[in-house]
């Protein structure tokens, strides 16, 4: 009885306040305790009882109100964390402040005439704009008050920490006094011990890291702009002024990179009991990859290039940006390579492990650690372990590539092989043995990580047509990594080979302005493994004999305006680009034991797809210069979020002026694409034919002799034939190693900004924090 008293006094509370068009002064005291003194209401019943009509009602009719209301709910929180929250009325208090502030905040933000008050002195209450001076009792804004309260909270003795005071004793700890390095949450980077686990400060902390997000949310009421926007909120909070910034960002990371979801291997358990610290740890990741945002531009550029740190702007990047030991780095790859392998897990009760939900967070951040950290990024590539990471990116990616809905999935894992790629090292281990069989709907072979990574580009021929703008670097991809793979599966060697027969059939080649640029990357591959690693790839030698006539059209390609035409009214008859490429995957029906093919979305995950946009070129035509549309599904809602793809110049960039040259390309924003021969000719005449060329001109010969002289019919000869032959001295002298470098830039910040905030808007439903407000970082469509 004595909950339902609470929640309907707390109702009556909301109704006075929607109801009184009177200022309420700030010294009513009476008035004002009913929000917060003397009430148990969860998250969810403040969510309900305070309808969002009731405060924009509010904010509209009585603005003073609303000010004052905000004002009270924090100087109840900063009373809080200068008192240390002894007392179990005061905890509650605390509680109910954090919970109304977290469902009014989003309708502070949504309108633009509010979103300065936060950021205002306000010395008193009763007022909207808090104009007050600087001098004025040297008065900090709200946002400020509020952002160091919820800092000191978040290392409240027997609040959200433990205490270290003596049993018995009678003296509170002092939170002012207190060193929070003593209290980070969880042993790993920098910290030592492990605090035992207290699903109550586990609870508390996830409602104040609620809360955080929801101040740093702001970002989400503002336009996507290509203008680098710093987030104020987040600003401050990263800042020197938060004496707690280092043990915080220490206790996000470390209770991310612990967490083992699976716990003590109890077959259902998860189903037995709730897993607080699951809670807990996803919205830390939300937390830290919020807060793991600066600048991109010249100065952050030239920081990358000298792998120094970022700055001093941004603390949690500065202090991500600085780690260094061994240990350290360990610690954080195997945990985030366990929550990523988390969803792979197979056992033979079907739902016996706990799967979790929140892996395009963890995407986000090992994509900022391997960003600012490039001791990490070389650490994380200097031994097998990457390939822990390089799977379950695989996996994700193989899940949704026939899923329109999750091209925002895709793009993330593309640019982390990206980002990867660009280093040697990434080659090198992809060479180590595969034999971890992943559920994952590919053929089935024997090899390497480097041939499920080839395996896996059936994205480009099982996917759908919206991918078509990431098939430059997919290809690219490959293409780095190519010089330095030892030996290649038939399977593998086959997939290449008939990636190049579908990209090089007349009409795709006409079809576009850039289609000829895929080419150019398959070549490029091959020419690297014959150049590099002839001696190991046998299989891929003998592939390449077998489709010799792909070479030859190639080499025989015409350009006169007959054929120009023809394949242009092949075009008209082709829907996709896929269409005509899946002809050729007839060949790789045996799927991996115990795979399964794409699944379609689950609630909470970013939904993405490609629209036609008036005054561009179809869908066949779209490169990676294209405007991309993500979609997003939340219970009945349609969301959509404008993200700019980034243009392929600016996301990696060659080594050498010839690698440039290559990927200047003519506009492709013309609506109507019309080839010449003059056109054909200009890059024709630049395919790098000539290693593959002098190959078949020296191996075809003996291979077709060896066959007459000793009727061979089984291949296994011809592969042992070419294992022990060679072409030393017979090539053409080798060509230098062109590596494309992913490049940050303005572009690619604003894409993952948006990304992760659509990430964060769709996983927080239980309360819906930013359900039914006027987001304006992506557009939001009712169903």
């Amino acid at each position: 009885m004595g909950n339902v008293d609470s929640k309907l006094n707390f109702r009556k509370a909301v109704i006075q306040l929607t109801t009184k068009t009177q200022p309420v002064e700030a010294t009513d005291h009476a008035f004002w305790d009913q929000f917060w003194a003397d009430t148990a209401t969860t998250v969810q019943d403040v969510f309900a009882l305070v309808p969002a009509a009731e405060i924009r009602a509010v904010r509209e009719e009585s603005p003073s109100n609303l000010a004052t209301l905000c004002y009270k709910a924090v100087e109840k929180l900063v009373q809080g964390a200068d008192s240390g929250c002894p007392s179990e009325k005061e905890r509650q208090i605390v509680l109910n402040c954090i919970r109304l502030l977290t469902r009014i905040l989003p309708y502070i933000f949504e309108d633009a005439d509010w979103r300065g008050f936060f950021w205002s002195t306000v010395p008193g209450a009763g007022r909207d704009e808090g104009g007050g001076d600087d001098d004025d009792d040297g008065a900090r804004p709200l946002a400020e008050s509020l952002l160091l309260a919820v800092s000191d909270l978040l290392f409240c003795p027997d609040f959200t920490v433990q205490s270290h005071k003596r049993t018995g004793s009678d003296t509170a700890e002092d939170i002012q006094s207190i060193d929070s390095c003593e209290y980070i949450w969880e042993a790993g980077v920098g910290f030592a011990q492990s605090p035992p686990l207290n699903y109550t400060h586990d609870l508390n902390r996830t409602e104040l890291l609620k809360l955080l997000l929801t101040c740093f949310s702001e970002a989400m009421y503002l336009p996507p702009s290509a203008d680098n926007i710093l987030n104020p909120w987040v600003t401050f909070f990263c800042a020197t002024d938060n004496r707690h910034a280092l043990p915080l960002f220490t206790s996000l990371l470390n209770v991310v990179c612990a967490y083992d979801a699976v716990g003590y291997g109890i077959p259902y358990n998860h189903l037995m009991f709730s897993d607080y610290r699951e809670v807990l740890v996803e919205h830390a990741v939300q937390v830290l990859i919020v807060t793991l945002e600066h600048e991109a531009g010249p100065a952050a550029a030239q920081h990358s290039l000298d792998h120094s740190p970022v700055g001093p702007d941004n603390l949690f990047v500065n202090y991500l940006s600085r780690i260094h030991r061994e240990e350290d780095f360990s610690f954080i790859l195997k945990g985030l390579a366990r929550l990523m392998t988390n969803p792979l897990i197979q056992t033979y009760l079907p739902n016996s492990a706990k799967k979790i939900r929140f892996h395009q967070e963890l995407l986000v951040l090992f994509w900022k650690l391997c960003d600012f950290n490039k001791k990490f990024l070389f650490f994380v590539l200097k031994s097998s372990d990457v390939l822990d990471v390089l799977v379950p990116i695989l996996f994700y990616l193989n899940d949704a590539r026939a899923d329109q809905s999750r091209v925002g999935l895709v793009h993330i894992g593309v640019f982390i092989l990206l980002l990867l790629s660009g280093e040697r090292n990434f080659g090198v281990r992809l060479n180590k043995p595969y034999s971890v069989r992943v559920p994952m709907d590919i053929p089935v072979f024997t090899g390497t990580h480097a041939d499920l990574l080839i395996i896996f580009h059936k994205i480009i021929t099982s996917g759908h047509q919206r991918l078509q703008p990431l098939f430059d670097c997919l290809l690219t991809i490959v293409v780095n990594v190519s010089p330095y793979l030892k030996s290649l599966s038939m399977v593998a060697a086959n997939k290449l080979l008939h990636l190049l027969e579908a990209f090089s059939t007349n009409w795709f080649l006409f079809s576009a302005s850039q289609n000829h640029h895929l080419v150019f990357f398959l070549l490029e591959v091959f020419n690297n493994l014959i150049q590099y690693q002839f001696d190991g790839n046998c299989n891929l030698v003998y592939a390449i004999i077998r489709k010799r006539n792909i070479f030859h059209q190639l080499a025989n390609l015409s350009s006169d305006p007959a054929t120009i035409h023809k394949a242009l009214q092949m075009k008209k008859r082709k829907k996709t680009t896929t269409a005509i490429i899946s002809r050729i995957n007839s060949q790789e029906t045996i799927s991996m034991e115990g795979s399964r093919p794409a699944i379609p979305a689950e609630p909470g995950t970013l939904k993405a797809s490609l629209v036609a946009i008036p005054g561009t070129p179809p869908l066949l035509e779209l490169s990676i210069y294209t405007v991309c549309y993500c979609s997003l599904t939340i219970r009945l809602s349609l969301v959509t979020i404008m993200v700019p793809l980034l243009p392929i110049k600016e996301a990696f960039q060659p080594e050498s002026e010839l690698a440039r040259s290559r990927l200047s390309s003519v506009s492709s924003s013309a609506v109507y694409w019309n080839p010449t021969p003059d056109w054909v000719l200009s890059w024709k005449s630049k395919l790098p034919l000539q290693t593959i060329m002098r190959l078949l001109q020296v191996l075809v010969p003996q291979v077709e002799k060896i066959c007459i002289d000793k009727g061979l019919t089984d291949e296994s000869e011809i592969l042992k034939f070419l294992q022990h032959g060679t072409l030393v001295g017979l090539l053409p002298v080798p060509h230098p190693i062109l590596i494309r470098k992913y490049q940050a830039n303005a572009g690619t910040a604003m894409w993952f900004r948006t990304y992760m905030w659509g990430v964060i808007y769709l996983r927080n439903v239980d309360p819906p924090i930013w359900y039914d407000t006027d987001v304006r970082l992506f557009e939001i469509q009712r169903i």
